[in-house]
């Protein structure tokens, strides 16, 4: 697969054209998206990229292979500064010819040949570049908007020179009233000098507006190529070093206000990193030793000693922005229509011109009527609107999805999301955070809870078993930053749980089943935790049981209010677990989930996805694991957390990259709104066509009306496309606090099978 950037593209005509010619060569496969100018090439081995070059040159236009986002937004930039000095050179040129020609009162004797001499270089030099691309689709055999700019401008022209030379209009005395209508007073040929600067005006005024209006839509990608840290500050040597030279493995500061250099483990110090940019999360999360830390994230507090564990194009930040760069370059569905309408639609529109022209003619008409008119038809017809309808509504989009923390694989992931009616949920890693917490403490009579704790955390401190880990962070918690005490003779027994001596005491940390008999208000807690599907261990002193510890998963804090949303948007929620009953049942009721599914295995899921299909239904398929990524790849569309493994987010069609169900429904609501805003440019864009171009032929539109009214149309389908980012969902602000909600007995990262203490 490769990707060409594609230089001399102005319409959906210049893309139909681009398109076939690379799709003729043997084995390639093509699709340009003109808002970008990307053309996306999947060829085999033995074509190269010189050939591919070459065969887009011979089309008439100019390829190059893409540089990086950073610096084509440079050169984007200098684009616009030599289209607004051609702009501003046009306009001082232009207007006095359109104030004279319009306004009767400002003319004057030999008004006329002023605005013939000012009208000169705008129809020579300001209109090259149209002329110069006509010419070269002419000699390709081919015809796009600018061959319709040009010959609208130089007919436009030549009736005027000829109404000044030969028609009478050059006399001293002459004076032109303004009307909608082309009209001859006296015999006198009307002059057409202000269409002729008003239509290179207008659309030079257009394509400026058009081309900062896209790279609106494109800022996204801009922003996070400029993300990075550019130099990174190396552990004890003082040394700073290009990230370019960094290596997995090194060691490397993140002092108080600066960006994370590449994604890493922090090894010293604590702080809050605030990952807004990287991930939409407004709320900055703590982070310490053993934290992972992702490039880009800036550090909000104190000193980080980080190790690094990915770099260049492995990192988090390089797969959002390589993510976000196939999905803009991709083309939907509906918009091969539109490229399939913007195809035939310039050599439609200049045989209407000459239809035109023949019938006026053919009627009797006034020569000067038929050309007005053949020239407005040239003029006011538009099909860059057919071309950026769809790719900058997708644009925009995708850019505003990634900033929410929805990255979108491709445009038909969008399309396919507007018709899920079923969500099928994993529940480890995915409604819930698939971290082991402690939830309930029960502590027999005359004991204390918070004493009891610290012990019991103390001995699990050199376990490495979840149900260990959480019972240590709690405890840490508990102890406000003083460090646990010591263990003497730790020891752990598979099956049954671990031992040590802490403070001359004797403590054990047990499975109910291997603990002595409990007593009664022990007991009722385990019967409450096996209930809800928590994993029990009962702490004893010096072989007496004091207390029952119950560990288990929590909800995330925005998932109950996600599955009430998607109910709301009309979207079933459905829960797939390979879990046990009672912990997927309990999640369900505290969820409102109806429909669920336990103890079901990764062929289970699969199975599960395809008999809903079969039903009728669109299926969305939302998880994390190894064990989700055949359902996913199986699914009408497949959306994987951001967290999770690499074979979920390969097989997904979404990722989201902030561990927030809420991401779901944004996703959700995002597309509808692109949707919606593509049918809205579509609607003008062939309705815009569909009623000028008639009033044109029927001599009802001025040219340099219509030359107004085609340059608006594309800044217009731009312009909405926009609001996207205005209106569309905000980047949320994470809830501080999880749910406890029935859990799991152990978790491990991309699984669901129990593994009993």
């Amino acid at each position: 697969m490769t990707d060409l950037l594609i230089g001399g593209m102005t319409c959906a005509a210049c893309v139909a054209r681009v398109e076939k010619k690379l799709n003729r060569v043997d084995g390639v496969s093509a699709t340009v998206n003109l808002a970008t100018g990307l053309a996306r090439i999947s060829h085999p081995p033995e074509v190269g990229v010189d050939l591919l070059v070459s065969t887009v040159e011979r089309a008439g236009y100019t390829a190059q292979l893409p540089s990086p986002p950073l610096a084509t937004g440079d050169e984007d930039e200098g684009g616009e500064d030599d289209g607004r000095e051609r702009l501003v050179i046009t306009a001082v040129l232009a207007v006095p010819v359109l104030l004279l020609s319009m306004v009767p009162a400002l003319q004057f004797d030999y008004w006329q040949w002023l605005c013939f001499t000012l009208a000169g270089p705008v129809v020579v030099w300001s209109s090259s570049p149209f002329h110069a691309r006509a010419l070269s689709g002419l000699r390709h055999a081919t015809a796009t908007m600018d061959t319709l700019v040009s010959l609208g401008v130089i007919a436009s022209y030549l009736w005027s020179v000829y109404a000044l030379y030969f028609g009478g209009a050059g006399d001293p005395g002459m004076r032109m009233p303004f009307s909608w209508l082309p009209s001859a007073e006296g015999g006198t040929a009307h002059l057409y000098l202000e269409a002729a600067v008003g239509v290179p005006l207008f659309v030079l005024a257009g394509r400026y507006l058009e081309a900062r209006a896209k790279r609106g839509t494109g800022s996204a990608l801009r922003a996070l190529a400029e993300l990075g840290a550019k130099d990174v500050e190396l552990k004890g040597s003082g040394e700073r070093i290009s990230v370019s030279a960094l290596r997995t493995g090194q060691e490397f500061m993140v002092r108080p206000g600066e960006k994370a250099a590449t994604d890493g483990v922090v090894t010293e110090g604590s702080s809050a990193l605030d990952l807004s940019l990287v991930t939409g999360e407004s709320t900055p999360v703590e982070v310490g030793p053993g934290f992972r830390v992702v490039g880009g994230a800036v550090n909000s507090g104190g000193l980080l000693v980080v190790r690094a564990t990915a770099v260049g194009a492995d990192t988090q930040l390089a797969r959002i922005t390589r993510l976000v760069t196939d999905a803009q370059a991709g083309k939907a569905r509906i918009q091969r229509l539109a490229d399939a309408v913007a195809g035939v639609f310039v050599p439609s529109i200049v045989t209407v011109a000459a239809c035109v022209l023949g019938f006026w003619l053919g009627a009797g008409a006034d020569p000067e009527a038929a050309v007005t008119a053949a020239v407005a038809v040239l003029v006011v017809a538009c099909p860059c609107a057919l071309g950026l309808a769809t790719p900058t509504a997708f644009l925009a989009a995708t850019g505003h999805g990634a900033r929410l923390g929805v990255l979108i694989k491709d445009p038909g992931a969008l399309e396919r999301l507007r018709q899920v009616d079923s969500a099928v949920f994993d529940k480890t890693g995915t409604l819930t955070t698939g971290r082991m917490t402690l939830v309930e403490t029960v502590v027999a009579e005359g004991r204390d809870a918070t004493d009891v704790l610290r012990l019991a955390g103390a001995v699990e401190y050199g376990s490495e078993h979840p149900v260990g880990r959480a019972l240590v962070a709690a405890a840490r918690r508990q102890a406000g930053g003083e460090p646990l005490p010591e263990t003497a003779g730790f020891r752990a027994v598979r099956g049954e749980g671990v031992h040590g001596r802490v403070e001359g005491r004797e403590i054990s940390v047990r499975s109910p089943r291997a603990a002595r008999p409990l007593p009664d208000t022990l007991h009722e807690g385990l019967l409450r935790a096996e209930e809800a599907g928590h994993t029990a261990v009962v702490v004893e002193i010096d072989s007496r049981p004091v207390a029952l510890l119950a560990v288990g998963d929590t909800l995330r804090p925005s998932s109950g209010a996600a599955v009430t949303k998607l109910k709301r948007l009309g979207i079933e929620p459905i829960l797939v677990t390979g879990d046990g009953s009672a912990a997927a049942q309990a999640v369900a009721r505290e969820l409102g989930i109806t429909t669920v599914h336990a103890g079901v295995s990764p062929e289970g899921k699969s199975e599960l996805v395809a008999s809903l299909r079969a039903e009728g239904r669109q299926v969305a398929v939302i998880g994390d694991g190894v064990n989700d990524a055949a359902a996913l790849a199986s699914a009408d569309l497949g959306i994987a957390m951001g967290s999770g493994t690499d074979a979920a987010i390969g097989a997904a069609d979404i990722t989201l990259v902030r561990e927030d169900m809420a991401a779901v429904v944004d996703a959700v609501l995002l597309t509808r709104r692109t949707l919606a805003t593509i049918r809205a440019n579509l609607v003008w864009a062939f309705g815009y066509n569909v009623v000028t171009v008639p009033l044109a032929a029927t001599g009802w539109l001025n040219p340099m009306f219509a030359a107004l009214a085609m340059s608006a149309s594309s800044v217009l389908v731009v312009g909405n496309s926009l609001r996207l980012r205005a209106d569309g969902p905000r980047p949320r602000r994470r809830p501080q606090a999880a749910r406890r909600v029935p859990g799991r007995s152990a978790v491990r990262r991309g699984s669901d099978d129990l593994s009993l203490r």
